[in-house]
């Protein structure tokens, strides 16, 4: 891709401002990290506020007559319960090809106010592919509806809730549970917060119209103990929480349920069926899948990376790693990635193979830290 195809979110001038060191990712020039490096970013994040541009991610409406309709319809696209789904709720789930594999993982919210339409953040990387299957399944009178104008800026860390709540006109932010989402007044800018994230810490995201977003952005970062943090330290506090990564955990062969994400498939839909590659997805629910993605603990102090090999106490390959690196709140070499279910009890010996050597590793439970979210 040209220096010219490459998009640049609505904050990118701040990046730059910022010192951010900026790189290609899933076609956007983004902050891969600033100044202070990827290490002080993830310990800030933990420990106090990290503000994240996350405006490469794809936001749509689907909208309808109803919420009945509307969610019946992306029903037969996602395993979710979207029916149930709650007015102001929000929820994980995949988009799923004819076999069960994931197409890609998103959050669907139903807002409050509007009973025929749910809001969706779609990867990056995906989105093109994304519209275009909501499309080719449209039934009349539902639409889908690309909000290209909006950014979105999230704010994790313990702090995120005091501060979001300081600037907001008006209560009830800091008592939102987590996965609770809503319309919001912060500062001058009108938005929609959902109390959600992907570093398993509390936070928000919150989407706003393009051009109001480097100024709030800005208020943000004017408030106490909030800093900016690039992608480098996003995917390493993902990876402390367990969080999966299209590409890496997540892609078209890898149904829910060996990617141990299958509580995201609610009571009815398992009775129920009707989504997309069901006959497998409920076989594996019912007799276990073949593979399954766990923790991986080094014994040592060398990280193992995406596409490392796995390989049993005999020396049998029964895996292989899908993201790895150092963990710099658990202080050690972390990884993820698929074995054979046989091999899958955490605590199991294992060996990765790294540069042609064997290093030695064990099966570890997930999340290497624990998730902090506000459940209310």
């Amino acid at each position: 891709m040209s220096d010219d195809a490459i998009c640049k979110t609505p904050l990118h001038a701040l990046h730059v401002e910022l010192g951010a060191r900026m790189a290609s990712f899933a076609g956007y020039d983004m902050p891969i990290q600033y100044p202070t490096g990827v290490l002080a970013e993830h310990l800030h994040t933990r420990k106090a506020a990290g503000l994240f541009d996350v405006s490469h991610m794809g936001q749509a409406l689907i909208e309808g007559p109803d919420h009945r309709v509307v969610a019946a319809f992306l029903e037969t696209l996602c395993p979710a319960d979207i029916l149930g789904l709650a007015p102001g709720r929000q929820r994980y789930t995949q988009l799923l090809n004819d076999d069960g594999g994931v197409v890609d993982d998103l959050m669907v919210t139903r807002p409050p106010a509007a009973d025929g339409a749910l809001r969706l953040v779609v990867n990056a990387a995906r989105k093109a592919v994304d519209y275009a299957l909501i499309v080719s399944r449209l039934p009349s009178g539902v639409r889908l509806t690309r909000l290209e104008d909006a950014a979105l800026i999230a704010l994790q860390g313990p702090l995120a809730a005091a501060t979001l709540s300081s600037l907001a006109v008006g209560e009830g932010l800091e008592a939102m549970a987590f996965m609770a989402a809503r319309p919001a007044r912060i500062g001058d800018a009108e938005t929609f917060v959902s109390r959600s994230g992907y570093t398993g810490e509390d936070g928000y995201e919150v989407s706003i119209p393009a051009p109001r977003a480097e100024s709030f952005a800005r208020l943000l970062l004017a408030q106490p103990g909030v800093a900016p943090i690039g992608l480098g330290a996003r995917d390493s506090l993902r990876l402390e929480a367990g969080l999966c990564l299209y590409g890496h955990e997540l892609d078209e062969t890898v149904d829910p349920v060996e990617a141990a994400i299958a509580w995201s498939i609610q009571k009815r839909r398992r009775a129920e069926g009707g989504f997309p590659g069901a006959d497998r997805i409920l076989r594996a629910l019912a007799d276990g899948p073949g593979r399954v993605r766990v923790g991986l603990r080094p014994d040592g102090r060398a990280p193992a990376r995406d596409g490392t090999e796995i390989v049993s106490a005999d020396g049998a390959q029964i895996g292989v790693v899908t993201s790895g690196g150092f963990g710099p709140s658990v202080g050690a070499p972390i990884a993820m990635g698929f074995v054979d279910r046989a091999h899958a009890t955490v605590g199991t010996p294992v060996g990765l193979i790294v540069r042609g050597k064997t290093l030695g590793a064990r099966i570890s439970a997930l999340p290497f830290h624990r998730h902090a979210y506000h459940r209310g």
